[in-house]
């Protein structure tokens, strides 16, 4: 990648962009350790541990409590319906007693079930939120480099679909395992007192059901991750062509029917994979209700037969047994199902991890140290040389050796062919890209040695392309300084030359600009700009091509305004238009990445090199036009 146009990938293909293509490679290569996994993921739990603790005891209580009752019919059939001491009529004073106990227990279950509800979707919720945060902000501090190399959609993806996506999981699996492995034990417990020649029976083929969830769990994993990805390439189609400048290319060029088709080819693949997805495990767990419903019929055969071995076994220990261990059904498909549902979250956990351990390539150095404000406005190059991450090996460098100086107040341009890499600078002062040889010094200090906010809140950006929320005009303004009065705003505008056009919008500064401003005229919107731009009042002004996107007439309004802004700042202008540039301090020309002139309009005219070549070719381009036009 070469200068000019932001360099380091742009937006690549249309799959997955590099970065993200790169670290699927590596998870499906490498992918982490369910015991690894697992921990991680009780660490997200930590903030919570008081609401867990209740939570697990209430499941605990409850879990312990759908017991009683198959031990209560028990009681209910052989000492209150059929009494053992010769009486034919119930006992009712102990059937009444065993009832009122169980309907008792069952609305303290009930009520401990909705406590625990409450509980869990709360903490599920909050880590997920937190999760979410965490992810987000995690994003906000990767480099530039890593955005221009994968797609935003399948940023998007990371965020809303893959988080999501373990919502259940983080929600239920606390309650799931802990409630239904109490239950387990204590039905088994239970099923053991009563008789354990029937509990052998009756869970004899679990390891078998155990081992073949496991194979399943696998085949879910696969087609989980493959789901993701397919649902990050929806996303990423959708945010590109559904944007406002996406339209208007497909729409330019007549291509809504093959976007259309595109996302209709991709959504086909969702649905397959959904279906997959939906009909994994079904037989196995059919399977598992079919072993599991039988037991019942097979327990009265062996009930028979131990009664023909004379092994006591009443009636009630039968109706108890088969109660307990239809109570056993349920806990045991749930936990099998949560195993299933943490293997397959596994992928989803893995892509977000994957995310989360993403180191930042540019971040603050050890004692990183405040800007020294009492050298404001100094900015130089020192030898500074520069290559994409991404460019070919053999790539030239973007840049090389560049050195310059500007004393603070100086008006620097920077103009060259294009591909020069007169961007690429404009990247470097504010440590948006690191440099790759030499040092960029701001305030007389290398800016790999200063805190990264407080570098960048010295400095103020204009781009060619200008972006607006989908806000009002005083909103977007405020993204610089939130607390700024009415009055400031009013003034920046001013000083921007776009108050007057504001305030005859209809709703002056409450006028929404719509999604990047479209609403606006190219013109408008780089006056809001930089009018965004004066209300930080940066010390140091870069100047990104502002213009060469607009009219003449617009050009000439906005010059204004940009000369304006610049007045009594540092600017580093890179210009495409050298009318722009003519009353600069000093003009650098940038050419295969070196400086190689530098000096006044007119000293740069009377050297004839670079600069005299390319002036005069703008000139005779401009001559040419206005022939044409007469």
């Amino acid at each position: 990648m070469r200068g000019g146009g932001g360099g380091g990938g742009g937006r690549g293909g249309r799959g997955v962009g590099l970065a993200d293509a790169a670290a699927q490679r590596a998870a499906n290569a490498d992918a982490p350790r369910i015991p690894d996994l697992l921990s991680r993921i009780g660490g997200l739990f930590a903030p919570h541990r008081a609401a867990l603790a209740l939570t697990i005891a209430l499941v605990l209580v409850g879990a312990a409590l759908t017991v009683l009752p198959p031990l209560l019919t028990q009681q209910a059939f052989d000492r209150g319906l059929f009494p053992d001491e010769g009486r034919s009529a119930p006992n009712i004073p102990v059937l009444v007693e065993l009832v009122a106990l169980m309907l008792l227990i069952w609305v303290a279950s009930a009520g401990l079930g909705v406590a625990q509800t409450y509980l869990t979707a709360t903490v599920g919720n909050r880590v997920m939120g937190a999760l979410r945060v965490r992810l987000y902000e995690h994003l906000q501090a990767m480099e530039l480099g890593f955005f221009t190399r994968t797609k935003t959609g399948v940023i998007q993806s990371r965020l809303q679909n893959d988080v999501g996506g373990v919502a259940g999981v983080l929600s239920n699996t606390v309650q799931s395992i802990v409630g239904n492995t109490v239950t387990v034990i204590a039905a088994l417990v239970a099923m053991l007192l009563l008789s354990w020649q029937m509990t052998i029976v009756a869970v004899i083929l679990t390891p078998v059901l155990v081992i073949a969830q496991r194979r399943v769990g696998q085949v879910r994993a696969r087609i989980a991750t493959q789901t993701q990805e397919s649902l990050s390439e929806l996303t990423a189609i959708t945010q590109e062509t559904l944007s406002v400048s996406g339209i208007l290319l497909a729409k330019a060029f007549a291509r809504q029917g093959d976007e259309v088709a595109r996302y209709a080819g991709e959504n086909e693949r969702q649905i397959r994979l959904q279906v997959r997805q939906a009909m994994s495990g079904q037989w196995f767990f059919a399977l598992v209700n079919l072993v599991l419903s039988t037991v019942p019929a097979v327990i009265y055969l062996v009930a028979a037969w131990l009664i023909t071995q004379d092994v006591a076994v009443t009636a009630g220990t039968v109706v108890a047994f088969t109660t307990v261990q239809a109570r056993l059904t349920f806990p045991l498909m749930g936990l099998l199902r949560v195993a299933l549902d943490l293997q397959t979250s596994q992928a989803l956990f893995a892509r977000i991890f994957e995310y989360l351990d993403l180191r930042p390539a540019i971040r603050d150095a050890p004692g990183a140290r405040e800007v020294d404000r009492s050298r404001l406005g100094a900015v130089a190059f020192d030898a500074v040389s520069f290559a994409y991450p991404d460019a070919p090996d053999d790539a030239p460098p973007t840049l090389h050796e560049v050195s310059f100086a500007l004393d603070p107040g100086t008006y620097a341009a920077f103009v060259g062919p294009s591909g020069a890499g007169k961007t690429t600078i404009s990247y470097l002062v504010p440590r948006l890209y690191e440099a790759t040889g030499g040092a960029v010094r701001f305030a007389g200090d290398d800016v790999r040695e200063l805190r990264e906010a407080s570098l960048v809140a010295e400095i103020g950006i204009v781009s060619q392309e200008t972006y607006l929320f989908h806000a009002t005009i005083a909103e977007n303004l405020r993204y610089a300084k939130p607390d700024a009065s009415d009055a400031e705003l009013e003034a920046a505008c001013r000083a921007a030359n776009i108050h007057d056009t504001i305030v005859a919008f209809p709703d002056g500064y409450a006028t929404i600009v719509g999604e990047r401003g479209y609403r606006l005229s190219g013109g408008e919107k780089q006056r809001v700009a930089i009018a965004r731009v004066l209300l930080k009042d940066p010390p140091v002004l870069i100047l990104d091509e502002a213009t060469s996107a607009l009219d003449t007439v617009s050009e000439r309004v906005v010059q204004g305004a940009l000369d304006d802004a610049a007045r009594g700042r540092t600017t580093l202008a890179i210009a495409h238009r050298l009318s722009t540039v003519v009353h600069a301090d000093v003009i650098f020309v940038i050419d295969r990445g070196r400086l190689v002139e530098r000096g006044t309009h007119a000293e740069l005219l009377a050297a004839g090199g670079v600069y005299a070549r390319l002036f005069a070719e703008q000139l005779r381009g401009t001559r040419e036009a206005l022939g044409s036009e007469g």
